[in-house]
Order: structure tokens, then C-alpha cells, then sequence
């Protein structure tokens, strides 16, 4: 069994869409882990707030079957992929990690250099997982999110509706 960590935004009607990327997560997974939704900025361009959060799960697929889902997920719920890297999206659906392991293969890199990037994905991955080592950093989450520059990205948590 394989822990998978992956994160999720939206700024396209977001409430609604994070709503629709987890419960199509719960169709190909059973147990999820929830972190709690936060707000944020558009990074990168001029755009809507975001809502972020993120999801753990165990699987016994592949990285790449995992990653195959996400994109097939995306896809389903309008996710455009033409437009520019830093763009409004319906819905974003990122492989943050995959147990500890360390990989590049095209666009796919573990673990994900935004955790440590972005307080968005930092923030979340904390609250779930505590005590998660990084496999590149060789510190838990919660190091990471105690060192992190909080004063570089604003970051709200919000009273999520899921029904």
C-alpha cells in the first residue's frame, strides 16, 4: 500500500469544485484525509482567490495510474490546459507525493517542488501529515511549515460548506 498526498485548487467557482474534485476522489478511493480549505491568492497572474487543500489517501496503484486519475478528474470538470502554466483553473489536481519516493519523468517530479514553495501546499500537507518526512529535505511537515516564511504569502483558513 502506497500513501499519496495530492493537493487541490480552484478559482473557478471554487466552493463547487473542490466539492466535485473530492467526491470523485471518494468514487476511485475509499478513505480520504481532508485537510481543511484555505484561501489564497492568485500566484503567478491577476486572477480570483483560490481554494486550496489537500487529500491523502492509500492506494495500491501505480504513480503513474494515480496521476492518470488526477488528469482524467481534471479533465472531467473543465480543467483547460492550453492557457498558460499560471492561469484561472476550474480545477487543479497535483501528485504531491507518492510514500517517499524521489522521481523526475517529464512533467511528473516527486516530491513536488511547490511544497516547500508555496504556503498553499505547505500549510495543508501539515495539518495532515504532520510527521511526513520530506524525502529531499529530510524534515517532517511540520518543520517545514514552522520554518516557512509565513509572512511571504497570505493564507486564510475558511469555514468550508461540503454540502
Amino acid at each position: 500500500m502506497h500513501r499519496v498526498y495530492i493537493s487541490i485548487g480552484s478559482n473557478i467557482e471554487p466552493a463547487r469544485h473542490v466539492r466535485l474534485a473530492v467526491t470523485a476522489l471518494h468514487e476511485y478511493y475509499a478513505e480520504l484525509i481532508i485537510s481543511s480549505v484555505y484561501e489564497s491568492v492568485a500566484v503567478g497572474f491577476d486572477g480570483d482567490n483560490f481554494y486550496n487543500l489537500v487529500v491523502a489517501y492509500d492506494t495500491e496503484q501505480s504513480v503513474d495510474e494515480v496521476n492518470h486519475i488526477l488528469h482524467e478528474i481534471e479533465d472531467r470538470y473543465g480543467r483547460e490546459r492550453s492557457g498558460s502554466r499560471f492561469s484561472a483553473r476550474s480545477i487543479d489536481l497535483d501528485l504531491l507525493m507518492y510514500d517517499g519516493l524521489v522521481m523526475q519523468e517529464g512533467k511528473l517530479v516527486l516530491p513536488r517542488e511547490e511544497i516547500l514553495q508555496n504556503a498553499f501546499v505547505l500549510w495543508p500537507l501539515a495539518e495532515i501529515a504532520p510527521e511526513v518526512m520530506h524525502p529531499l529535505e529530510h524534515k517532517t511537515m511540520s518543520v517545514l511549515w514552522n520554518e516557512f516564511d509565513k509572512h511571504q504569502q497570505q493564507l486564510i483558513p475558511i469555514e468550508f460548506d461540503w454540502y
